[in-house]
């Protein structure tokens, strides 16, 4: 009874813990933004600026981020070290290196590098699940939970989408869901229920439809939507390999290294300023109104090009949220190809890239239906995850966080067997 009680006291602490680091971070944030930029958001402060320093500021925050990756005498940490914590029991994530990566993500978002902020909540949340797990002297399989909890916590936090954070811990974290049965469970489960609704009605509906089909013929769009993310993916994944690759064969120590990846997010933002941080502006704007496909492609472009730079450079943080901006804008260029409407295009897109990356279809679906909530759109997010998931796997393609595990020697492949660690 006292273990329990133990337990439950420390998941509740972690769930305070995780939201309140997470309301902190996005609360300092903004009040940098107000003071030092006079702008609500980093988009509008680097837009502000002048063209040369919107060059120098990205270049200055790098600098920060750079040093601090340079003092700091620990190991790299990531999400693949929460997966290896949860999957496999080896718990060696340490709040002080998470101390120093987050204030190295600090640094980099509050000066319009194009990475997410959802790195490093995810990150607080897995470290303090370990170190209340050491603190309360839980046994090894509760300490195991308490990371994969604090690591869906702060998805939540990011996302406010509680649902999809829970996925996101089953289908990626944890590897409970095997991908040879979940995407034939999903592929069935989207055929049966599209006739259903084309023959016998769709149902009651609570809420207004904010998404409707101009026909069934829709479903081959977000098909090829699906896709066209899966190359996208690829080719963002390829290139971030490509960036990765070159510093490893040439070293360039720290702070050189974040400095040319702040150079190069400086030097895109001249030209488009919207590029900076992790892409939530302009991807509202893309939501709320048509965006020209000239605007579209070349955001899409240079998004990839400046996260790449951003990852590859060794500072930390997410690419969750970018690889969401470039869904959206894959969703409202096929939006102009279809004249359907194109917030509706870009939500279907978001999923599509989101399961292209990670890997995770349900997460996907889940947590654009969360964040749109709207139930009419969940067929089209079913279909387009499917497919842009199978693709990336028939390209090769392995998902962000799988890649991540590889690098440092580790991997596992999701059965109906179970886990089987690659040798």
């Amino acid at each position: 009874m006292r273990a329990r009680v133990t337990f439950a006291v420390a998941l509740c602490l972690l769930a305070v813990g995780a939201a309140t680091f997470a309301v902190a971070f996005r609360a300092s944030l903004s009040l940098l933004y107000r003071i030092a930029y006079g702008a609500d958001n980093v988009v509008a402060a680097i837009t502000n600026l002048n063209p040369w320093l919107r060059l120098l500021v990205p270049l200055a925050g790098a600098t920060v981020a750079g040093l601090i990756a340079h003092w700091r005498h620990a190991p790299a940490q990531g999400v693949s070290n929460v997966m290896e914590a949860v999957a496999l029991g080896r718990v060696q994530l340490s709040l002080r290196t998470t101390a120093s990566r987050v204030a190295s993500s600090w640094s980099a978002i509050a000066t319009g590098l194009s990475i997410g902020r959802e790195g490093p909540l995810i990150e607080v949340g897995g470290s303090l699940g370990a170190a209340l797990g050491h603190a309360f002297a839980t046994p090894l399989d509760q300490t195991r939970v308490l990371v994969a909890a604090g690591t869906a916590a702060g998805f939540a936090a990011a996302y406010n989408t509680p649902l999809a954070a829970v996925l996101f811990v089953i289908e990626t974290i944890v590897g409970i869901a095997a991908p040879q049965v979940l995407l034939p469970v999903m592929a069935t489960t989207f055929i049966a229920t599209a006739m259903t609704r084309a023959i016998v009605g769709a149902g009651p509906i609570y809420g207004q439809r904010a998404f409707g089909l101009n026909g069934y013929a829709d479903f081959f769009w977000f098909a090829t939507l699906g896709i066209a993310a899966a190359l996208a993916a690829v080719g963002f994944k390829r290139l971030l390999e490509l960036i990765e690759s070159a510093f490893e064969r040439y070293p360039v120590p720290q702070p050189w290294r974040a400095m040319l990846g702040g150079l190069v997010v400086g030097a895109i933002a001249i030209y488009h300023p919207n590029v900076a941080g992790n892409g939530y502006e302009p991807l509202n704007a893309m939501l709320d109104a048509p965006m020209p496909v000239r605007i579209v492609a070349v955001l899409a472009l240079a998004k990839v090009i400046a996260t790449s730079a951003s990852v590859g450079s060794g500072i930390p943080g997410g690419v969750f949220t970018p690889m969401l901006l470039v869904g959206a804008s894959l969703g409202t260029l096929w939006s102009h190809l279809t004249g359907a409407n194109a917030g509706s295009y870009a939500l279907v897109g978001m999923a599509a890239a989101t399961a292209a990356s990670i890997h995770a279809p349900l997460t996907a679906t889940v947590m654009i239906f969360e964040l749109s909530g709207d139930y009419a759109i969940v067929l089209p997010l079913l279909l387009v995850t499917i497919v842009a998931t199978t693709a990336s796997k028939s390209l090769g393609s392995e998902s962000i966080y799988e890649a991540e595990l590889r690098r440092r020697g580790l991997g596992w492949d999701l059965t109906l067997e179970g886990r089987h660690i690659r040798k």
